[in-house]
Order: structure tokens, then sequence, then C-alpha cells
């Protein structure tokens, strides 16, 4: 067993080596392409950020505005609306006008979904 600096428990490792072509030959006719694949991590990123998670959070109950979004969380407009735009730009939140102010909500059912599987996740 190998130990790694700094760590005090051991990693499992096979006392052989010996690779097993049909595992690996099942498991690489199913993996998605690089590209997609880093698209998937670029979208978990987004949900790296506390600040983001919040504004999902509060957009699960209502539609809101920058304003009321900014009111709810204590930040600046500013913040919030550099914050909708990430959210934007990934496809997670979408926004319609009324006159001069501009409205959020979720994108889809999908990112309800990914925020309640992740919160399932942690609360175990």
């Amino acid at each position: 067993m190998l130990v790694m600096p700094g760590q005090n428990e051991p990693l499992d490792c096979c006392e052989e080596n010996q690779v097993h072509q049909d595992i690996l030959q099942k498991v690489q006719s199913d993996l998605p392409d690089d590209e997609v694949l880093y698209d998937l991590a670029e979208l978990f990123k987004v949900f790296g950020d506390s600040t983001r998670i919040k504004i999902l959070y509060a957009l699960f109950e209502a539609e809101m505005c920058v304003c009321d979004i900014a009111d709810l969380l204590g930040l600046t407009q500013s913040a919030i609306s550099h914050q909708l735009r990430t959210l934007k730009a990934n496809k997670l939140v979408r926004s319609r006008r009324e006159g001069k102010t501009v409205f959020y909500s979720l994108a889809d059912q999908h990112v309800r979904s990914i925020i309640g599987q992740g919160m399932d996740h942690v609360m175990e």
C-alpha cells in the first residue's frame, strides 16, 4: 500500500499490475468526448460560488429583478449583475424584459434538479 506525503491513511492499490482489457474497452466506448467532459467541468465550476447558489435558490421561489436579488442577499446590483451574466452564459437562468425592468428565472427544471441532488448529497 502507498501512503501519500502529508496523509496518514494508506491508498488502496492493486497488488498485481494487471490491466482488464474488457473493462477498459467498455468504459472507453461509453466515455464522452473530451470536449463534452470539459464543458461539464466548466458547468460545475459555476456551481462553485456560494453567491451564485444563493441567487439560484432565490429564483427557485420567484422570478426576480436585479434590485430584488441585491436587496435579498445584501449585495450591490453590480455584484448581482456580474453573477447573473455568468449564470445566463451557462444557460442556468433566463431573462425577460418588462418595460425598464429585467426579470430573471431559472432556465429550466434541470437547474432545480442539479441543485436539489447536490443538496441531498450534502445533507446525507
